[in-house]
């Protein structure tokens, strides 16, 4: 048996109790997860110092000394032991509150010691609580260079497995290694990347011999997450490009072709024009088409949509559009019957609210193949939804997908559609490269003729006078307003309480306007008719929650205030902005925040201010967050989790891992060569037998 695979329990100083509690908390349950469990910091241990040293500004602090006392303090649970330790510069004292009898009995008095823990000043005197102490006796004794921190939990802590348990623990199970490990990656891997070798990384990253070695194992380490990440994803691509035949859409047809000429409302853009070539490549080489198309909210992807659906229904097939909410996917089947209106096309809308006899009339259209475009939500991959002929698929706001749901669209065609996921969302190449790895990518990077781009401002929440004054004239002018409220899980009680003082507010500062209001608790029919009033422009200012994120359509709403900014993310700023601007006339957002910011927040508050480009925006909002912030991970379709690699910070090492996966793939596609048979066993260990995402984009 392979050592790495080794039960946690026998190693020595865990044993069954303390193996439950690592396995439970921090998912360790062999020796090769315990030497995975990485540092998250260091500590120069080289360094000696005088008591006499001590501040503030010491996290932890090395000394040399005896100590000349003990004495028992208090009763029961709050009894505490106190050492006194001195090095002749001054005195500190040594506390613990468990374990008392045992360290009485250990530590000698008047015999010299090294005590290493962290400084605290109570009632103006020093005390170190629970330190490590080792006994001292010759200069070669001193503790080498560079410690490991290791995160533990509060459980952990209890049971006394803290940082310096845990380092024991580690040094224990490298004692119990009598070779050197197997190396994790094949040969010309390691060899391209200039890599140290896995046992030398391992060993280096826990009990680092010097800060160049440490350099170079965390280095190694973070390759190796990050290179398996991207062949993961790179042999299912090529895996489903080899394998996976795609419908034939060999022709332009006379649906376009009449939607080209009579319907289009305005001329294309570049970029649309661009983003329909590469789908009609697509549907037309005989591959199956898993395309992600990302663009700015109003850059006219619904248009390009549409427009791929007329080339399926050319070739007589069916299409379907998924949207992630009932009021989306209701506009939608609004935009598109408005669109093709007057043409042969039967468009058909089935949701959660759908009733039930409308429902059998559209499954039986559907099977028959009268039906030629189906809009709706997750209603749409129930088992009972059959389609004659499906051949190209449109997922709008990917993320709200999982690939689970995505799987099930697959079934519904004896032939896999062509997918074309629609975001947004701009997603920073770093991300896009991990999380839709596998999907061919399209960028729709330029706003329609006229659009003019949305201008952003600051105000602070005690002036609104004159922020007032605007919205009344922009109004007088015959446009319309939002004023949007956060609404957070965690706090939904007090939110909706602020939407709903908010709303009070809002009557009473504009009472010559009608103002309606909007929120996810509402029902379905009160939204809609909540919408209705505004898009009608019976309602001229509209209080809501974030439910107008994605994807409500006002042109003529021109002016967008955000309450309580500070709240939001950057990229659900950029979201909530790109519902305004959607019309002809100049549109406005206005941050709204108190006068007191923290640094991080008020960065956001100036790129919003500052840039309407939502590729800038969405790589600052991954800066300022970290990829922790994205939907679940097995959603967001990241294979496995990371220990130490991070996607921000290591993007050069991604891309260079990217690369040399990209490489390895090239020559052999199935990882059939003999030295790369350790890549397929890592990758099959790594992605454990889940469901074969192979097959789904």
């Amino acid at each position: 048996m392979n050592i790495l695979q080794t039960d946690i329990q026998y190693i020595p100083g865990v044993g069954p109790k303390r193996a439950e509690i690592l396995q439970k908390e921090i998912e360790v349950f062999t020796l090769g997860d315990l030497l995975r469990w990485y540092p998250y910091r260091y500590i120069d241990r080289t360094r000696m110092y005088f008591v006499s040293e001590i501040d503030q500004s010491q996290a932890y602090i090395q000394l040399k000394g005896k100590i000349t006392a003990f004495e028992i303090f208090g009763e029961g649970h709050k009894r505490r032991l106190v050492a006194h330790f001195t090095d002749g510069t001054g005195v500190v004292e040594l506390v613990w509150f468990q374990g008392i009898r045992y360290i009485e009995n250990k530590y000698k008095i008047n015999q010299e010691y090294i005590v290493f823990g962290k400084p605290n000043l109570f009632n103006g005197r020093w005390n170190i609580p629970h330190p490590e102490i080792d006994p001292f006796m010759d200069e070669s004794d001193r503790p080498e260079g560079l410690m490991a921190m290791y995160n533990t939990t509060e459980k952990m802590k209890s049971h006394y497995l803290n940082s310096g348990a845990m380092r024991k623990i580690i040094g224990n199970a490298f004692g119990m290694i009598k070779e050197r490990l197997p190396e994790s990656l094949s040969a010309d891997v390691v060899q391209e990347a200039k890599l140290m070798p896995f046992h030398d990384a391992v060993e280096n990253i826990h009990f680092p011999k010097s800060p160049a070695l440490l350099r170079d194992a965390r280095f190694r380490l973070k390759f190796e997450e990050l290179f398996y990440l991207q062949l993961s994803i790179v042999r299912y691509a090529s895996d489903r490009k080899e394998k996976l035949k795609g419908l034939l859409f060999p022709k332009v047809g006379r649906h376009l072709n009449t939607f080209y000429k009579k319907k289009l409302p305005f001329p294309l853009t570049h970029a649309q024009k661009r983003v329909i070539k590469e789908i009609r490549r697509d549907t037309a080489t005989g591959r199956q088409m898993n395309r992600l198309l990302q663009g700015d909210v109003g850059s006219g992807k619904t248009l390009v949509a549409i427009m791929c659906m007329l080339i399926a229904l050319d070739n007589g097939f069916q299409s379907c559009l998924m949207a992630p909410t009932e009021i989306l996917a209701a506009q939608h089947f609004a935009t598109f019957s408005q669109m093709l209106s007057g043409m042969e096309v039967k468009v058909a809308l089935l949701t959660g609210s759908t009733r039930k006899k409308e429902r059998e009339v559209i499954h039986a259209a559907l099977l028959s193949g009268e039906i030629d475009i189906l809009i709706g939500t997750h209603a749409l991959i129930e088992d009972i939804v059959q389609f004659r002929n499906l051949g190209f698929v449109v997922i709008d706001e990917q993320h709200r997908f999982g690939v689970v749901q995505r799987a099930k669209l697959w079934e519904k065609s004896s032939q896999p559609p062509h997918v074309l996921v629609m975001t947004a969302t701009p997603i920073p190449r770093t991300l896009a490269m991990t999380v839709y790895g596998d999907l061919d990518v399209s960028v729709i990077d330029e706003l329609p003729p006229g659009r003019k781009p949305v201008r952003t401002v600051h105000r602070y929440d005690a002036k609104r006078g004159a922020l007032y004054q605007f919205i009344r004239e922009q109004i007088h002018a015959g446009r319309q307003a939002y004023f949007v409220y956060p609404l957070i899980e965690e706090s939904e009680k007090l939110d909706l309480k602020n939407l709903e003082e908010g709303y009070e507010h809002i009557k009473t500062a504009f009472p010559e306007f009608t103002v309606c209001k909007l929120h996810g608790r509402m029902k379905q029919a009160e939204k809609d008719e909540v919408m209705r009033q505004f898009v009608s422009g019976k309602a001229q200012i509209m209080v809501s929650t974030t439910v107008i994120e994605v994807g409500v359509d006002v042109p003529n709403a021109s002016v967008m205030v955000i309450e309580s900014a500070q709240r939001f993310g950057l990229s659900q700023l950029h979201q909530l902005r790109g519902r305004v601007g959607r019309g002809a006339d100049q549109a406005w957002c206005v941050l709204i925040t108190p006068y007191e910011l923290s640094a991080d927040t008020r960065k956001r508050i100036e790129i919003m201010t500052e840039t309407n480009d939502g590729f800038v925006i969405a790589e600052a909002d991954l800066k300022l967050r970290g990829p922790g912030d994205l939907e679940g991970t097995q959603q967001s379709g990241i294979p496995f989790n990371l220990h130490i690699a991070d996607l921000v910070r290591d993007n050069a090492i991604l891309f260079r891992a990217r690369e040399i996966a990209e490489g390895v793939i090239a020559r052999d596609p199935g990882l059939e060569q003999p030295e790369h048979l350790v890549l397929k066993q890592q990758l099959s260990r790594l992605s454990g037998n889940r469901y074969d995402w192979s097959r789904i984009s």
